[in-house]
């Protein structure tokens, strides 16, 4: 006799799935172990732990996630069955399975509860990943608006309602006043109260890339980071010890000027005050790396935090006062030339199927 399955049958089997995905996953790290050492002594694989005194925070670029379908408002053309890179339904879906295994895997046993994501297409591709992946169990909702970017890619970000109660948001515009004809991507501000009834703000950012030339674009991300740095004082202004975190694929290493003169993000723990701005990615920022370049690691994937978060005394605070690049094998690849980087979709114009052209950052907070 051949049993129907339940809805709660399907999501155990799911769930089985996962797991075994996530042991053999880091079972066969080993060849990798000394690299992944930093990584893995900080992550909590205690379930109970997460639930109660960790809140996991994570910011991906996903590297084109587009549909399969035309849209006339914005230049998608290369990602189309029969466009320049053959993007098919069957590869779309590959993707979409590939970036859930990630974040469940970043998750550990758990799911993160609050998730940054930038070059998405449409709110499509987010229903897509929530509903029809791995990440279905852990009933994501998603902040998303289409921006003015003429590709049409946007950032966006998930959430877990059970952990994180959702307040306010808002999508920022970015307008140049010394080039008005340029579009970009929106930067997103989520505002919720975590689970110690402690708010959040969380600002999510995609800033202009070096496309073009690395000193003509250098204005646009410096006034993309002195524009965040205003809503930050503003924020800060009303609530002096306000619990702020800014993440996102800046387009600029921790060093350079939109970070430390436009963001005034300070490089040094000491001395900080609840209105600093900290880099967590500073002081990693020579010995490894979230995207390559021409064989060069760079950290283009940072998370900076507000100086509150940074002390002991408060009830909300980083874990070890550092985030983490989630450097896994199974994300990287090694090239003819034995220098590695990330495993990517497409090299060029040729597939490769792989995740994306950037790893994932994270961050736990500690909840008292």
């Amino acid at each position: 006799m051949i049993k129907k399955i339940t809805h709660d049958g399907i999501l155990q089997i799911q769930n089985c799935l996962i797991v075994t995905f996530l042991f053999l996953l880091f079972s066969n790290a080993g060849l990798h172990a000394q690299k992944l050492k930093p990584y893995l002594a900080s992550q909590s694989f205690n379930s109970e732990t997460r639930r109660t005194e960790r809140f996991r925070i994570v910011f991906y670029n996903v590297e084109n996630l587009f549909d399969y379908f035309d849209d006339s408002t914005t230049v998608d053309e290369e990602f189309l069955p029969r466009g320049a890179r053959f993007w098919t339904k069957q590869r779309y879906l590959d993707k979409q399975n590939n970036l859930a295994k990630t974040l469940m895997a970043i998750g550990g046993w758990e799911p993160p509860e609050l998730i940054g994501l930038c070059e998405i297409e449409n709110r499509y591709v987010l229903n897509s990943l929530t509903n029809f992946t791995a990440l279905k169990s852990a009933g994501y909702e998603i902040i998303h608006q289409d921006s003015p970017d003429r590709r049409g890619i946007d950032v966006a970000a998930l959430y877990r309602p059970d952990k994180f109660k959702l307040l306010d948001y808002h999508f920022y515009e970015l307008t140049f006043p010394f080039d008005t004809a340029s579009r970009t991507r929106d930067i997103l501000h989520v505002i919720g109260e975590l689970p110690n009834k402690d708010t959040l703000h969380f600002f999510v950012n995609h800033w202009p890339s070096k496309y073009g030339g690395e000193f003509e674009t250098q204005p646009k991300r410096l006034y993309a980071a002195q524009f965040v740095r205003n809503k930050v004082d503003s924020l800060l202004k009303v609530s002096p010890k306000a619990s702020i975190v800014i993440t996102g694929d800046f387009n600029d290493e921790p060093e350079e000027e939109s970070i430390m003169v436009g963001l005034k993000a300070k490089s040094m723990k000491s001395n900080l005050t609840s209105k600093d701005l900290y880099n967590l990615m500073y002081d990693i920022r020579y010995s490894t790396g979230t995207h390559s370049f021409q064989n060069h690691w760079s950290i283009i994937d940072q998370f900076i935090v507000s100086g509150n978060l940074m002390m002991s005394n408060t009830t909300t605070q980083v874990y070890r006062q550092t985030a983490q690049i989630f450097d896994m094998p199974f994300l990287i690849v090694e090239g003819a030339t034995g220098a590695t980087r990330p495993f990517r979709t497409y090299q060029g114009p040729k597939y490769l199927g792989g995740y994306s052209d950037h790893l994932p950052i994270l961050l736990d907070l500690i909840l008292k």
